[in-house]
């Protein structure tokens, strides 16, 4: 088993931007980390399994719901702390970054935002502890791009909900105990509703032969004449608006995590630069490693200023969702480009479990698609300088 070894490139002196509490939020996640995730991840991601071991240290350095309040059970921080704990997490992988940013951005957020009070009460201390896990229920086998399209529908039975439909690519349902699942009433508008495990007609098929996010639990919500108590329905938001709002929390932490994946294939590609020996000399030595190594800590540098301006914008209550999507989109395709790189410097090394940065690569070709498209997010920025939409 190899150390972990990381050592964050930080190029522009940017922990000068961050408080005390911003710096002992990472250094905590990191920590953990090192200690719980590194030493074991890439025996679960060639078994294709979810370690749920971490659920509780998730927990405890405030992964789940960390800009949520105290009183529900949160660690009550600012954006940027939440941005700062995603990318320590995706430095250590994708998959399980994607089970924290679920748990707080898609199940937690939405709780907390559009739920009652008695809703917020039962359930967001428990998911915050790790007691609880949940998921997303949103994509469908037909519906991606285009989630207002869904066909998942729940009608008034009198005294409860009759909830019919699949939903597909979900992180977390295998092991899921509440899905926040997005439907359709018999008017066709959309709302929420806390379906838990163990209703009647709910099941949770997992997704096998996955070449990407190995390490993380994914399948699909099947809802086959499921009764849903009146209580269960989030009251507070409807419209697609509201699924909206969580990917926009969900992508913003997307944006922090992909600087994580993308630094920890920088410092092993650096590291092994400095050590391999080719032609009486360390390949770092070269002009064309050098280019690599420099344009990779350039665009890092990049997307972590654009991060961290967006933490700021999001903490003010000023972030537009154009604004999310521009960081997601840019910081994805940065970190995926790095990760292509890096895996060259390491020649064939790079293809190996022994190094993490083909997991990371792997990965990162599911992050690029999901929480919105990289060609849907173009769009999105298209739309918001012409103010002309070309979805339709």
């Amino acid at each position: 088993m190899k150390p972990d070894l990381f050592q964050a490139p930080d190029y522009y002196q940017l922990d000068e931007l961050l408080s005390e509490e911003h710096k002992m939020v990472r250094d905590a996640a990191r920590s953990w980390v090192k200690r719980e995730v590194s030493p074991i991840i890439e025996d679960f991601a060639q078994r294709a399994e979810f370690p749920k071991q971490i659920i509780s240290g998730l927990a405890e350095i405030g992964a789940f719901g960390p800009y949520i309040p105290e009183e529900y059970g949160g660690a009550g921080l600012d954006q940027i702390s939440y941005g700062l704990i995603m990318q320590e997490i995706e430095r250590g992988d994708s998959g399980v970054r994607s089970t924290s940013s679920v748990q707080s951005s898609l199940v937690m957020y939405p709780i907390w935002k559009y739920g009652s009070e008695e809703q917020r009460k039962k359930y967001l201390p428990k998911l915050a502890s790790g007691e609880f896990i949940g998921c997303f229920g949103l994509t469908e086998p037909d519906h991606g791009s285009n989630p207002g399209g869904m066909t998942t529908n729940f009608k008034d039975m009198g005294d409860h909900y009759l909830l019919n439909g699949a939903k597909l690519w979900i992180s977390n349902a295998p092991f899921a105990d509440i899905a926040v699942v997005w439907a359709k009433n018999e008017e066709g508008r959309i709302y929420g509703l806390v379906v838990e495990r163990g209703m009647e007609g709910f099941t949770t098929p997992e997704t096998h032969n996955k070449w990407s996010l190995r390490a993380s639990a994914t399948g699909e919500l099947i809802f086959d004449n499921v009764k849903v108590p009146k209580e269960n329905l989030l009251p507070n938001k409807s419209g697609l608006g509201a699924p909206l709002g969580c990917l926009d929390s969900a992508r913003y932490g997307i944006a922090w995590g992909a600087i994580g994946a993308a630094m920890d294939c920088y410092d092993t590609a650096l590291r092994y630069a400095k050590e391999r020996i080719q032609f009486d000399k360390p390949i770092g030595a070269t002009q064309l490693q050098q280019k690599k190594l420099a344009e990779m800590i350039t665009e890092i540098t990049k997307a972590q200023l654009l991060a961290w301006r967006l933490g700021v914008l999001r903490n003010e209550g000023k972030a537009t969702s154009a604004q999310i999507s521009m960081a997601k989109r840019n910081n994805v395709e940065m970190a995926i480009k790095i990760a292509r790189e890096a895996r060259q410097i390491l020649g064939g090394m790079g293809i190996t479990g022994e190094y993490s940065i083909m997991r990371h690569m792997m990965n990162l070709e599911s992050v690029i698609t999901y929480e919105g498209t990289h060609d849907i997010h173009l769009l999105i920025t298209g739309m918001d300088i012409t103010g002309m939409s070309a979805f339709k």
